[in-house]
């Protein structure tokens, strides 16, 4: 496992903790103890694959990246080729939420952050609740507006309420079908089947 370790515009992937360790002692300002060294030492010999940051100084950090490319070029690559992958899955999701090909009925779920006042002290606070309805949409775009702005017009539902991205985990829209007749065989067999 080689480590790639950046701080601002000089970076350096090296194959040994030596190596790291010259890199931080020409970060100017910067001396690495004892405590620094373990820490550093324990994070390359964890399992633990995510990305981590060690303080510099107040607000200046360097990151350490795990990976197992050869050089700089090769480690530089791999992330260009995640970068566009992950702009791709984005862009997919984006054009599924405004395709009109999915005009029908719809399954909707959210959980969103609810603003209730505490009836002891007044204050408020933020309560997650659950809402789900089937509703006629023309996309799932047009389901989530739907459903987001039917909650905001409530008078129960407090205006600082937030409410989930549509490419959250915390919205689901299933497309039930596009007519009645569809809608209601499935809603028949989800209920036979429970």
């Amino acid at each position: 496992m080689n480590l790639y370790l950046r701080y601002f515009d000089k970076e350096v992937l090296v194959t040994k903790v030596e190596d790291a360790l010259g890199f931080m002692n020409e970060i100017p300002g910067f001396e690495p103890d004892d405590y620094f060294v373990q820490e550093f030492v324990a994070y390359v010999n964890s399992p633990v694959q995510f990305p981590k940051r060690f303080k510099v100084r107040n607000r200046s950090y360097f990151i350490v990246i795990k990976t197992t490319a050869k050089d700089l070029e090769e480690f530089k690559r791999i992330g260009q080729a995640a970068a566009s992958q992950g702009a791709a899955k984005i862009e997919s999701v984006s054009a599924q939420s405004n395709s009109s090909a999915h005009v029908g009925w719809y399954d909707a779920s959210l959980s969103f952050k609810r603003v209730l006042a505490h009836p002891d002290t007044g204050k408020f606070c933020y309560l997650n609740t659950d809402f789900s309805a089937r509703l006629k949409a023309m996309s799932v775009q047009d389901c989530y507006d739907r459903v987001t702005n039917y909650l905001r017009r409530r008078d129960d539902i407090d205006p600082r309420s937030q409410f989930p991205s549509i490419k959250g985990r915390n919205f689901q829209a299933v497309f039930l079908g596009r007519n009645v007749e569809d809608v209601m065989e499935k809603i028949d067999e989800q209920e036979t089947d429970c």
